[in-house]
């Protein structure tokens, strides 16, 4: 007898939901990385921009051309701001991609719990009638020797 499991779809269709919420996790965390090397780029061209600013003023650089540089590093500290927000957005996405994963994989544990519950009582139901039919066989030859 072979054991066939009534509910084996569910437990496909949960794994199936688990490893879709494993890819949702994975995109999430590459967004999240990509926004932090963004911020990354974004400072270090602030940082390069403040020392050329900086040379600029040691220079004797005409008023106009530093008060550009100055508008720019302004402009860098607002896209860098703006950048944090979306890497906080991106933090609170990954959050919540997480706690759904870890609903589907605790879904999928119980339903695969489940299975092998019924597998164990098919195993012992199956056992205990192997059990039977070499009594029932013991029996009848005990019989024929009596006779």
């Amino acid at each position: 007898m072979k054991f066939h499991y009534n509910f084996q779809k569910v437990v496909d269709l949960k794994g199936n939901e688990k490893t879709q919420a494993e890819w949702m996790l994975s995109s999430a965390l590459g967004e999240l990385q990509t926004q932090e090397k963004d911020l990354v780029e974004l400072m270090e061209l602030r940082n390069e921009t403040l020392l050329a600013l900086q040379a600029a003023a040691e220079r004797r650089t005409p008023m106009a051309a530093i008060r550009e540089m100055q508008d720019y590093v302004d402009y860098l500290d607002n896209c860098i701001t703006r950048k944090q927000g979306e890497i906080s957005q991106a933090h609170q996405e990954v959050s919540r991609k997480q706690e759904n994963l870890n609903s589907k994989a605790l879904d999928e544990k119980v339903w695969l719990k489940a299975r092998d519950k019924a597998l164990g009582i098919f195993q012992q139901n199956l056992n205990l009638r192997e059990q039977n039919e070499l009594d029932e066989m013991a029996t009848v030859r005990f019989a024929m020797k009596s006779l």
